[in-house]
């Protein structure tokens, strides 16, 4: 399995009760960390054209989840000072609006149209985090269809282009959803955690944090070494 870094915000705080928000200069020193140990952060897009060319030596996997404003405005300034590229996974049905699935807690701007084009534009990939951000294990079969194949047709629109990815919400995946997600045509998906699913439709990924300094990534890289031999 690839080494696959995921975050979802970045951008100043002062309370962050989901630890999903990494401060900008706290990311902009894990991209160091990064390319002083001679690692580059591409898409996924990127990352697995190079498995399958047997090129990927060196490269990391930097995926987005939710599809966060600051993405564009933090984000994709700091990748690009490093020559990073990555993946954001987008709520479709929530384009220019925020985070309503985090009821009770902090409410943050997700991107809008524009956004998503000009971080296209700028080399990254965008794929699909569902329609709503449901629990895709909670939704009939309809429903399940519904939320993988209506996002990726409407992101594709935004876009015009292909959308091959696709992230589980909540990293919740079953059988069921793996086979949907393949029979919906994308090309693989991003779960968060090793389960008897894993594969090209249900890739984990290691978890960044705001704590996460040398020390810690050094650990976390470590740790993924000996599960996954790479």
């Amino acid at each position: 399995m690839p080494l696959v870094l995921m975050y979802h915000s970045v951008t100043k705080y002062d309370a962050d009760p989901l630890n999903i928000t990494v401060s900008p200069d706290r990311f902009a020193a894990q991209l160091r960390w990064l390319a002083r140990r001679g690692l580059r952060g591409v898409s996924m897009r990127e990352l697995l054209a190079a498995r399958r060319a047997d090129t990927a030596r060196g490269l990391v996997g930097l995926t987005f989840d939710d599809g966060y404003a600051d993405f564009v405005s933090e984000v994709v300034p700091a990748l690009l000072a490093q020559r990073f590229t990555a993946t954001v996974f987008m709520v479709s049905g929530l384009i220019g609006g925020c985070n309503e699935w985090d009821a009770g807690h902090p409410l943050k701007p997700l991107m809008d149209a524009d956004d998503l084009r000009r971080a296209a534009r700028h080399g990254m990939e965008i794929g699909s985090h569902s329609v709503g951000h449901p629990s895709l294990i909670s939704l009939t079969g309809a429903e399940l269809r519904h939320e993988l194949t209506a996002s990726k047709a409407a992101l594709e629109d935004v876009v015009d282009a292909e959308v091959t990815g696709f992230c589980y919400p909540y990293g919740h995946v079953g059988g069921r959803e793996v086979a949907a997600v393949r029979g919906a045509g994308y090309d693989y998906a991003c779960a968060i955690w090793k389960s008897e699913h894993t594969g090209p439709h249900a890739l984990p990924r290691t978890y960044v944090g705001d704590r996460d300094g040398s020390l810690r990534l050094h650990a976390k890289k470590l740790r993924h070494r000996m599960r996954w031999g790479s």
